[in-house]
């Protein structure tokens, strides 16, 4: 096995330590405003499921369930409110306000309580992967534990997780040597290093709390996490990391929220848990849920309608996400994420949009088609023709 790089190994988590998990949940959302005037971003939903969930998943199927969520005052009542208590999950839930974005570590830093001396996975809020943790956790700590595949330095103190991306200016980059080992972090670099962007999950032990003491805030009042691993190699310590399988995206925009929208309803099953009446048709994978009503109305695949909604007179084309409780009357929309409570009719053709939830678009008139729209909660707009 190469240094610094992960191989791939039996999944042997339920042998080891258990290891904690971080959720970083707060800040402010800028990029889906106005969405997230009235709404955290990470309670924004993927085929009608918030994206905070996703990653709560992602730990308990890794069998991470004491997980540390950081909240902002602003949104973070709304999140609370969302989750509960984690027992949904299969998670106990501990929640840590970070009064200001003031980076990455510093998240580190304040869940320190929480935290401990415990091995942690950290997991950005909004992010979205393919790729599961079951292997990115197991391998971490079985190399710490198992004396075949520790370094002859005790094994890791961090692990990162990369992805091979085509323009790395764009992230933060790492610069890898030829044996794997893990040599340098560097931010949006002019002349990358490598090809390999940090994705947004990191595995450290007890050592991470004494780097992030160690370091200054950034130019941007920050206390990076980059720094933190960056303090971690500088001071000797084994940083190793993962290659991503499968795709990532960050969902803080609008194109990137859809596309992911799109990703994930490629992978759901077909599920009619409401009512179709004998004028519908219902084609490909396309999941109806409870009290839903489809009324002489067209839902192509894949596709997925909220509870309580009611389609009539209307065509939902592939790749839309209609939530709970919408009206669609005589419309056509496709490549869209509605949110809950809203109302779309009258329009000839909706298409890679975001709408808020409690938004009311009506067409008073029949006109042009192709809409393209990003509204925020409890919008209305009448489009004349």
């Amino acid at each position: 096995m190469r240094p610094g790089h992960v191989a791939r190994c039996p999944l042997v988590a339920a042998s080891l330590t258990p290891v904690k998990g971080l959720i970083l949940s707060g800040g402010a959302g800028t990029r889906l405003r106005p969405i997230t005037h009235t709404s955290a971003k990470q309670l924004v939903p993927i085929a009608n499921k918030p994206i905070l969930f996703y990653g709560i998943e992602a730990m308990v199927e890794a069998g991470v369930t004491q997980i540390g969520i950081i909240i902002s005052p602003e949104t973070g009542s709304d999140i609370q409110e969302a989750v509960g208590d984690g027992s949904a999950f299969g998670a106990s839930i501990t929640w840590v306000v970070q009064d200001q974005p003031l980076g990455l570590a510093h998240c580190v830093k304040i869940a320190h309580n929480f935290l401990g001396d415990d091995e942690f996975v950290m997991y950005l809020g909004d992010n979205m992967l393919e790729q599961n943790l079951v292997g990115f956790i197991s391998e971490f700590t079985s190399r710490r534990q198992s004396p075949e595949l520790s370094s002859p330095t005790g094994g890791p103190t961090a692990q990162i997780l990369l992805a091979e991306v085509d323009d790395p200016r764009s992230f933060g980059v790492a610069e890898i040597t030829e044996d794997g080992s893990v040599v340098r972090l560097v931010e949006k670099p002019d002349n990358p290093p490598s090809n390999l962007a940090l994705v947004g999950a990191y595995l450290f032990d007890k050592t991470i709390h004494e780097a992030v003491a160690a370091i200054a805030p950034s130019d941007r009042g920050e206390l990076e996490i980059t720094d933190a691993i960056q303090w971690l190699i500088d001071s000797g310590h084994e940083v190793a990391h993962d290659v991503l399988v499968g795709w990532w995206l960050d969902t803080g925009k609008k194109d990137p929220l859809l596309e992911c929208n799109r990703l994930v309803l490629d992978t759901i099953d077909p599920q009619l848990d409401g009512d179709v009446d004998d004028a519908s048709d219902v084609e490909g994978r396309v999941r109806i849920e409870a009290g839903a009503k489809i009324v002489n109305s067209t839902v192509r695949g894949p596709a997925v309608i909220g509870a309580n909604t009611v389609v009539t007179d209307s065509y939902i084309g592939p790749y839309s996400s209609v939530a709970a409780d919408c009206q669609v009357t005589n419309a056509e929309l496709d490549h869209s994420v509605i949110l809950s409570n809203s109302s779309i009719k009258n329009v000839a053709r909706l298409t890679d949009s975001l709408i808020g939830s409690h938004v009311d678009v009506d067409r008073s008139t029949h006109g042009p088609a192709g809409l393209r729209l990003m509204l925020g909660d409890h919008s209305r707009v009448e489009l004349e023709g």
